[in-house]
């Protein structure tokens, strides 16, 4: 297992989250996180899921059929993105408030602000993704 330093004073806990930055806020293991997809986060999800490039990223995602596992990088992505340095192995042992639902939809809205800019189609209110 890889050694990663823990920050527990990280920016997460002193500000909160910026939706116009991508940023989430989450509980998790009963502390107030943000968590991020930024560009070296989407980079470990690409080498993590083994896709060529972003738009391979994306359309693994815009399936919708998520596995726990993938719940576990993409949230352990965020929360890395986000300042809190924890392994993968240590997300998947995380008490996330709201359980595995909350999980999906945490995961849901970094996938979101990571790949849409906030359109909708209008009709139905769902994101349009950027070329």
């Amino acid at each position: 297992m890889t050694m990663i330093e823990r920050t527990d004073k990280g920016p997460g806990l002193h500000r909160r989250a910026n939706r116009q930055r991508g940023e989430v806020e989450a509980m998790i293991d009963g502390e107030r996180r943000i968590l991020c997809l930024t560009l070296g986060a989407l980079a470990e999800l690409e080498t993590a899921f083994g896709v060529a490039d972003l738009s391979e990223l994306a359309a693994y995602f815009a399936g919708g059929r998520l596995k726990a596992q993938d719940l576990v990088r993409v949230i352990g992505a965020g929360l890395r993105g986000g300042g809190n340095l924890f392994p993968d192995e240590e997300v998947a042992d995380m008490n996330v408030e709201g359980g595995v639902a909350a999980c999906a939809r945490i995961a849901t809205e970094l996938l979101e602000a990571a790949f849409t800019d906030g359109m909708t189609d209008g009709a139905q209110g769902n994101p349009i993704p950027r070329p």
